[in-house]
């Protein structure tokens, strides 16, 4: 590496006064107002993104991990510099967290770049946050490094272990079909979330730190690290170091996320039954470094990607248990086979030589070895066909195989507002049999594409012992649920998609083994329901809703905005 391409600290993009002597003059002189000697603003400087909020109780242990990541720095001869951006509180936001994702990604971005830093450490943790600071980061092109907050752990209610969220639906749901009274779903309540840290399950969370840790972005083991475990802080004193060490050699995170790295990120996505969630953050994190996510690639992977992990949506573990287990590390030794080793990780050292030191302990209940997997194929899919002509994805691991291939009738939901109106209305006509259809809860639509795609059994149904249905949305869900649940159908309702056109009582029919979802009805009829259909998609007058609907791309593109993406579509 030249001299010119050394780190160069607070001397780095100074401020335009037309006089780069006197801005340099001027921003020493002000960075000594803070207390900072002469020979520590001689350092390289590190950027710490700070997401703490007391609108998010996953960023609880924010504020730790910065200190931490500050010690790191100061011992490897650095300066740190903490900055705040946008924090995504999951369940605090509306009309939803992935409303806002593209946003805090711009301030991530924007914060990186206009501010002189050699190298930046991203600390977050909830489910949009980690996304949105790799997609920021990808676009502002420094070296990087991601911490997460880690899960929760697990709490004890009455001889059984709890954690968010997927404990929360399945008593939800009990409550729903009357086997629990309001004081036992209150009591519940109260013991589902008891630690700092991200929900206790393979949710979206958990997901992205474990496809951060794939792609290289993270240290090695420190995906599943509890939250209140010390081995965390530690995780984040290590990670401060690391990113000096990254400015050092010139290694950005360009080098690190690759159309190799963003296909083990895939492996281990598929591996370890994660969120669907995922692959619109992905897809979104890769488009900003010109990396395309094909779906039809995926389904090749998918069958070549067995299940290995058992975590709660699917199984009865939980995070605690995949770190105690042997954690990421552990899933990433069984797929080595079918991993590209070559790829560079911010350790400094590829994948292949990660992989290659002595491994550890790996409780083979948690992490089932490559020729002995829980399910052959990865555990998620996605379906094309008439109803989805760009894709749409199931989370085969969280459903029920005995309705993959069926042909069903449609009881079809225009709108949330209409989900919630008559879903339990005693008088739907609705049969276990039957296909429950929501429109108008994709990425233009009004509520800008909410975890709604989970559409609950309808209480009657529940009430008779019904556990699953097939549903169809254009919504998402959140990695902690289960069921026969299509998602992301791409394009959406909103936008024309055929999902729009479905009406009471049309026939759909679903064959996972042939990847496909298809409306049957003729085109003649779709064309005359086409003409008359209005469209749904919200015009927001102003500000940031203005921008997002104008921008704002389809699921199968992650939902990114269009000219934050690499290569922009439009002019």
């Amino acid at each position: 590496m030249s001299d010119a391409d050394q780190p160069v600290g607070l001397s780095r993009g100074l401020t335009n006064y037309g006089d780069p002597d006197f801005a340099r003059y001027l921003r020493l002189s002000m960075a000594r107002a803070m207390g900072y000697s002469t020979d520590l603003l001689r350092k390289p400087v590190v950027g710490i993104a700070s997401t703490y909020s007391e609108f998010n109780n996953c960023h609880r242990g924010v504020p730790e991990l910065v200190t931490a990541v500050k010690r790191g720095v100061l011992a490897a001869g650095g300066l740190p510099l903490e900055f705040p951006t946008i924090s995504l509180g999951e369940v605090f936001l509306n009309p939803t967290s992935l409303f806002f994702r593209n946003l805090m990604s711009m301030d991530t971005e924007e914060m990186i770049r206009g501010q002189p830093m050699d190298a930046v450490v991203l600390v977050g943790g909830c489910d949009k946050t980690v996304p949105a600071q790799l997609m920021g980061a990808v676009s502002a092109g420094l070296p990087a490094v991601q911490v997460v907050t880690g899960p929760m752990m697990t709490s004890r209610w009455r001889g059984e272990r709890l954690g968010a969220c997927t404990d929360c639906r399945r008593f939800w749901a009990k409550y729903r079909a009357g086997e629990i009274d309001d004081g036992t779903v209150e009591e519940v309540e109260g013991n589902l979330a008891t630690t700092a840290g991200t929900c206790a399950v393979m949710g979206t969370a958990s997901t992205m730190a474990s496809i951060a840790e794939a792609l290289g972005m993270m240290l090695p083991g420190t995906a599943a690290i509890p939250a209140v475990h010390a081995d965390r802080i530690r995780a984040a004193e290590a990670s401060g170091a690391a990113a000096l060490a990254l400015a050092r050699a010139g290694t950005t995170i360009r080098d690190i996320v690759t159309p190799e790295s963003v296909e083990n990120a895939m492996r281990v996505l598929l591996a370890i039954g994660g969120s669907t969630n995922a692959i619109i953050h992905l897809t979104a994190i890769a488009g900003r470094a010109g990396i395309e996510i094909d779906l039809k690639r995926l389904n090749e992977l998918s069958d070549t990607t067995p299940v290995l992990v058992d975590l709660k949506p699917t199984g009865p573990f939980y995070m605690e248990d995949l770190h105690a287990a042997g954690g990421i590390g552990a899933v990433l030794r069984e797929l080595k086979p079918l991993l590209h080793l070559d790829c560079k990780t911010v350790a400094g050292q590829t994948l292949g030589e990660r992989l290659d030191a002595e491994p550890g302990y790996v409780d083979r209940s948690v992490v089932r070895p490559l020729n002995e997997p829980l399910q052959p194929q990865g555990g998620l899919v996605a379906l094309f066909g008439s109803l989805a002509p760009r894709g749409a994805i199931l989370k085969r691991a969280a459903a029920d195989p005995k309705l993959f291939e069926q042909e069903g009738r449609a009881v079809v939901f225009n709108s949330l507002e209409d989900l919630s109106s008559r879903i339990d209305d005693p008088d739907l006509d609705v049969r276990p049999e039957d296909f429950l259809v929501l429109q108008n809860s994709g990425p233009l639509s009004p509520s800008g594409m909410p975890e709604s795609g989970y559409l609950p059994i309808p209480q009657k149904l529940a009430r008779a012992g019904v556990k699953d249905m097939v549903r169809i949305s254009d919504a998402r869900m959140s990695g902690t649920a289960y069921g026969t649940i299509i998602l992301h159908v791409s394009p959406d309702a909103a936008s024309g998609g055929p999902l729009g056109l479905v009406r009471n009582g049309d026939r759909i029919r679903l064959s996972v083994r042939d990847r496909r979802i298809d409306l049957l009805v003729d085109e003649a009829e779709l064309e005359k329901r086409r003409a008359g259909q209005p469209s749904t998609a919200v015009k927001p007058a102003r500000g940031y809703a203005r921008l997002y609907s104008r921008e704002v791309l389809q699921a199968d593109q992650g939902c990114d905005f269009d000219f934050l993406r690499a290569n922009p579509q439009k002019e």
